[in-house]
């Protein structure tokens, strides 16, 4: 058994879900808060180039920052049960599409498995605050995928974590699903891979990303209490999050690259009454840029109609500028796609192209980006199934 030693922080998202990961394979681990522990602190900032990144894993002496699902079990060796790989369903995505599609099926005593690549609850569970789900007045994220991901498996839903699906084929009947380290076959399969953030692709983005260049404000928010920010975008994402982050940081310099915000109006007249967020409109975002110690400055903006340019300087920034369906791994399938990617299904279910293949939530062509609608698809998608 491997040395594991846990540097994290409470307000650390990533944490509780590498937290479940280990317990779920029965790695020990020694966990020790960052927050809480001054030496430790120091360390892991040593360890990370002067920065306080959790999680911050140390495996035999070897330190990992923020690692993927994958790496850790390639590090610890940890090796699937490939004893039972035979189901009724497989779901790809444990968000609350996949959760809640495995709830049903389980119930009505369909053998089912659900493969999450990364996270239990995907982007909703770095949710900060949930206030307009059906039976909560204000719930956590992690605590609502949690508690769903639990139901699931109370009755009887399979769920295996590191699984990237790299490929579905199909043949007698059946589908085959591979995997970065495992194979399974299923009568149905239903795709609830969701989206990730979009990026901006511009110069210098990749240089600070994960360390400055952010796309959670409840996961890394916390980390700039007191300090100053700029958001990028026009939507409800980033009105919203503005909003969060205005309560912990100094200063928010909130970019939009159109000359009226695309957020419901909800959003947008709450802005004037919020003294410390600043609106940029019409600007784009050109650059991240370093200072002379190659550390973060700011972002580099352009007036869209004149033309001028301008540095921002800032301590962090937060991007919230759309999604991308994850559907890379159905580039080698007939499944058809829209232009940006999304799968298309029938408008009144979840079945795709390709018969016995289904797809619901926010990987699907015209679904609401809304964790309602998502638990809703699922259920949507059981019946299908």
């Amino acid at each position: 058994m491997a040395n594991i030693i846990f540097y994290g922080a409470k307000k650390c998202l990533e944490c509780k879900d590498l937290k479940s990961f280990f317990n779920a394979y029965e790695q020990k681990f020694h966990y020790i808060d960052v927050d809480e522990d001054a030496e430790a602190a120091a360390y892991v900032e040593k360890v990370n180039q002067g920065q306080r990144l959790v999680p911050t894993i140390e495996v035999d002496g070897e330190n990992l920052t923020n690692p993927s699902i994958e790496d850790l079990m390639t590090k610890l060796d940890i090796q699937p049960d490939e004893s039972k790989n035979f189901f009724d369903v497989v779901i790809i995505g444990a968000g609350p599409t996949g959760l809640t599609a495995a709830i049903y099926l389980q119930r009505d005593k369909y053998n089912t498995v659900i493969l999450e690549k990364k996270n239990i609850g995907g982007n909703a569970f770095y949710t900060a605050l949930i206030e307009n789900y059906p039976g909560f007045t204000n719930i956590s994220g992690p605590e609502l995928m949690m508690k769903m991901a639990e139901q699931a498996q109370t009755y009887g839903a399979k769920l295996d974590m590191g699984i990237e699906v790299t490929n579905i084929t199909r043949s007698n009947g059946y589908f085959h699903v591979h995997s970065n380290n495992k194979h399974y076959t299923a009568r149905s399969v239903l795709i609830a891979t969701g989206s990730t953030y979009r990026q901006l692709e511009v110069d210098g983005e990749n240089d600070f990303l994960g360390s400055k260049i952010h796309f959670c404000a409840a996961c890394d928010g916390p980390f700039y209490e007191g300090k100053e920010l700029v958001v990028i975008g026009s939507g409800n994402t980033a009105l919203d999050e503005s909003i969060f982050l205005s309560k912990m940081v100094k200063n928010i310099k909130l970019i939009s690259n159109k000359v009226e915000f695309s957020a419901s109006k909800t959003y947008v007249d709450k802005l004037p009454g919020i003294d410390n967020i600043q609106t940029y409109m019409n600007k784009s975002t050109t650059a991240f840029v370093k200072n002379a110690d190659n550390q973060f400055e700011g972002i580099k903006i352009k007036d869209n109609a004149t033309g001028e340019e301008e540095l921002l300087t800032s301590d962090g920034a937060f991007v919230f500028i759309g999604m991308i369906p994850n559907t890379q791994f159905l580039q080698q399938t007939e499944v058809s796609l829209d232009g940006r990617g999304f799968i298309i299904t029938d408008e009144d279910s979840a079945k795709t192209s390709i018969p016995g293949l289904f797809a619901a939530g926010d990987v699907r062509k015209g679904a609401i980006a809304q964790i309602a609608a998502a638990t809703g698809e699922g259920v949507l998608a059981s019946y299908n199934v």
